[in-house]
């Protein structure tokens, strides 16, 4: 039995769309609340998507006399429950634990304070620090790893650092934003390109004419989160080498090289940059949280005097390690020799048992896979988790103490891997039973100012599924159809390729502007800090620089749509 999605159940272009947003809108508001177990309000979210889906979302075939009913529905959305936790766990939280345990490692080895120091060596600046280690060394991980990885890695360090855990996850989530679009060496775009049928390369193009207005905007956003516009002055020119080398570099490869190593050359430069420059420039005033009992000039001196280069390249290692297997599991000749390894089952139920069907996609009927990979070894996670091991033989780490620090860290991930594992669930379920097409149907009725749109439906594609991957995989078809539309009806001055590549990369450049309040990374960056409980606060602290900055996306992109033709490829 093969099931057709029901995008429109009540017959209703507004009833229909808030039914579809209601487990998202409940989810939300639960963290946001912050009175709600982060736990609990997954579970309460997955159970909303489940009774919706299952008794709002009915396909047509439900009402027939040879199909299986409403109980057969029932089990197709369990089987999809199944598959999102699955998925939540293995790739998604086994980097989230293997990151941690990482970390772990270097605390309990005494080794991430000298890492803390030797950063506090290059500047003693809260600010300076932020560029570094979220924005600069973020980037270069979301290049070669994505997949929340950055979030993990960044917030942890930043926390590591002295910065308080909830600014650690917020300026981590806040940073991982304008390099998402060329994550994990380039996966997202070369999705939207094997979904829409558009060259990878003019895509990459696009996406390199949009995302670096923002790479020289978001350090200074980041600073002035932190510090207001006075702090965002005093650091005027890092920012500038910072921002600047990234958004330069990422404009030159993504136009004429492709989205591949975007974010890995990017990420690489501006943390070598901003390094140098740092050697012949300093900020006039050392800036600190207000809060936060700045050492004296002596004592800092004496901590790092302490240390012989040796000693700090030493603690350095870990890290070190970290970057070069995240890069080499990154790699498609080495994903390729790992990938013989996995095994493929496809979802008992679920698989090619549901059809998205016009105007989401172009067919009359496309059948939707749901095939598990248990890539156990080709997975980033395995990666990170085996720069562990090498960092322990390192380090010099008994087999006993290894195994239990990793015990500890494991169990103290026990309710966030939960977590992740219902949001993921929640995702799948939108995603089999047309809630989440039927959301991005209610963009599409904008008219003329549906270029803004298409970047919010990017947002929207990001917050619902934790990924620009899975998003651009979701709406890339729906934007190229809604392209054609508006240019068959004269309302885009294009011509329809221009309009295809334009909108289906809004879809993904719009998108990474919801990476940062998408529940999975919300429950990612409270575990890299130790904040159970806290995601309701660290949501609220990351809302509205989301809302906004998806929302400067969409109008470049109306600039670019009717204004500014020249910078389509």
């Amino acid at each position: 039995m093969t099931w057709t999605q029901n995008y429109d159940p009540f017959a209703s272009g507004v009833l229909s769309p808030l039914i579809a947003a209601l487990p998202i809108v409940l989810l939300l508001g639960m963290l946001a609340s912050g009175r709600v177990p982060a736990p609990l309000a997954a579970l309460a979210g997955l159970l909303a998507a489940y009774l919706t889906a299952v008794f709002a979302f009915v396909p047509p075939e439900a009402g027939t006399p040879d199909s299986p009913g409403l109980l057969g529905w029932a089990g197709t959305m369990l089987s999809a429950v199944g598959y999102g936790a699955a998925f939540g766990l293995l790739p998604i939280g086994w980097i989230v634990l293997s990151a941690i345990f990482l970390y772990a490692l270097t605390v309990e080895t005494g080794q991430f304070e000298i890492v803390k120091r030797s950063v506090v060596a290059l500047s003693d600046d809260r600010r300076i620090q932020a560029l570094l280690i979220a924005f600069c060394f973020g980037a270069f991980v979301e290049g070669a790893a994505g997949f929340g990885t950055p979030v993990a890695i960044s917030a942890a360090l930043l926390m590591g650092a002295g910065f308080k855990p909830l600014h650690a996850a917020g300026l981590a989530l806040l940073a991982n934003t304008s390099p998402v679009a060329f994550g994990a060496l380039g996966t997202p775009i070369l999705t939207l390109a094997k979904v829409t049928g558009l060259s990878e390369r003019t895509l990459s193009a696009m996406a390199g004419r949009q995302l670096p207005f923002f790479s020289l905007l978001i350090p200074a956003w980041l600073v002035w989160v932190m510090a207001g516009w006075r702090g965002v002055l005093g650091v005027w020119p890092a920012l500038v080498v910072c921002g600047g080398s990234f958004a330069l570099v990422q404009f030159l490869t993504a136009n004429y090289h492709g989205p591949w190593l975007v974010d890995v050359v990017g990420g690489l430069v501006a943390l070598v940059c901003l390094a140098l420059f740092l050697r012949v420039w300093q900020p006039r005033q050392t800036w600190h949280f207000p809060d936060e009992a700045p050492p004296s000039p002596p004592e800092s001196s004496s901590r790092l005097e302490k240390h012989t280069p040796r000693e700090v390249a030493s603690a350095w290692v870990p890290w070190l390690l970290l970057t070069v297997f995240v890069f080499c599991w990154g790699l498609p000749q080495v994903k390729a020799v790992l990938d013989r390894t996995t095994v493929k089952v496809k979802v008992h139920g679920l698989d090619n048992a549901i059809a998205r069907t016009r105007p989401v996609v172009r067919e009359e009927r496309k059948p939707e896979e749901a095939e598990f990979a248990f890539n156990l070894l080709s997975a980033a996670g395995t990666g990170i988790f085996l720069a562990a091991v090498a960092s322990a033989f390192w380090l010099r780490v008994p087999p006993r103490r290894f195994v239990a620090c990793f015990v500890r860290t494991f169990w103290r991930l026990r309710w966030p891997l939960f977590t992740i594992a219902c949001m993921l669930a929640i995702a799948f379920v939108t995603r089999f039973s047309g809630m989440d097409a039927t959301l991005g149907l209610a963009f599409t009725r904008t008219g003329y100012v549906y270029p803004l749109f298409a970047a919010l439906l990017g947002w929207l594609g990001v917050a619902l599924t934790g990924s620009d991957t899975s998003s651009n995989a979701l709406f890339g078809s729906l934007q190229t159809i809604t392209a054609g539309r508006l240019v068959d009806a004269g309302v885009l001055p294009l011509d329809h390729t221009q309009a295809a590549v334009l909108l289906a990369s809004a879809n993904s450049t719009g998108g990474v502007m919801g990476k940062m309040i998408d529940a999975q990374s919300i429950v990612v960056s409270a575990a890299a800090t130790q904040q159970p409980g806290q995601e309701g606060a660290i949501l609220r602290f990351v809302f509205w620089h989301s809302l906004i900055l998806a929302v400067l996306m969409g109008v470049l992109v109306l600039f670019q749509a009717y204004w500014w033709q020249a910078a389509i490829p």
